[in-house]
């Protein structure tokens, strides 16, 4: 599981016919500085992930890949190796708040 920030959507009017009506994000995973705890930067990697929560752009989120991500009920029977299964309210890492997608 990966925390990872929103950055875009894509969108393929082509694609398998499972895949009909999946939201797809661009998602590019984050981690907590190990210069400075109290912040996250970004991993330098970008991923698409299919979307049945909901998310919206710059919001953070939770991320699994590989065989986890299909264990939902919404991906089950999709082909896919990325997906959101959380919107991350807050982050707090050594006792300090490191993301508040609330205020």
């Amino acid at each position: 599981m990966f925390l990872a920030r929103v950055t875009g959507a894509v969108v393929a009017t082509q694609k398998a016919e499972t895949m009909t009506g999946q939201k797809l994000l661009v998602v590019e995973p984050v981690r907590v500085d190990p210069n400075d705890r109290s912040r996250l930067v970004n991993a330098g990697r970008t991923f698409i992930a299919v979307d049945p929560l909901g998310a919206g752009m710059g919001q953070l989120v939770l991320i699994v890949q590989g065989s986890s991500a299909r264990l939902m009920p919404e991906t089950d029977k999709l082909p896919i190796d990325t997906a959101v299964i959380g919107i991350v309210d807050t982050v707090q890492i050594d006792d300090v708040e490191v993301f508040n997608g609330r205020s």
